[in-house]
């Protein structure tokens, strides 16, 4: 069986338009604009598999000083591989605060799953970011020593 070579990296300006190609979000535009601020201040992570761009993951540190994935995002011909898996330890390992939150939409089971898989938990809800489907955030406690 032929075993894909994976790796993750820090996103370069290059690969907005690879991750731009297999983004079916109704919103590509603003996300182009969100994932290119991301990478322009080293928040954008990218998996490559077979030296191709098929993930982006975002950590930053935006949410009340704590960080927060706000973006994992896998090309659809690529999911349910343990690719948004790999990609969500590793920046489970990147975070430097003790806290680490993210979120979902209500009706993605599949991302719901794959947080509590890693250990989040269920921290709280937003309505109306988009119509009808809330936004569930989760959070995980680290044990890592945040630098002052």
């Amino acid at each position: 069986m032929n075993v894909p070579e994976r790796r993750i990296r820090i996103a370069k300006p290059d690969d907005i338009s690879v991750v731009s190609a297999f983004d079916h979000e109704p919103t590509k535009n603003e996300r182009k604009e969100f994932i290119r601020r991301a990478v322009d201040n080293d928040n954008a992570y990218v998996l490559e598999q077979n030296r191709k761009v098929i993930a982006i993951g975002i950590l930053e540190y935006t949410f009340f000083e704590h960080g927060f994935i706000s973006l994992v995002y896998v090309d659809p011909r690529d999911r349910r591989t343990g690719v948004g898996e790999m990609l969500l330890r590793y920046l489970v390992s990147e975070c430097c605060t003790s806290k680490l939150f993210s979120s979902t939409n209500l009706t993605n089971l599949p991302m719901h799953a794959l947080f509590a898989k890693l250990g989040f938990v269920v921290s709280g809800m937003i309505h109306n970011l988009d119509p009808k489907d809330p936004e569930v955030i989760y959070c995980k406690t680290l044990s890592v020593n945040p630098q002052a």
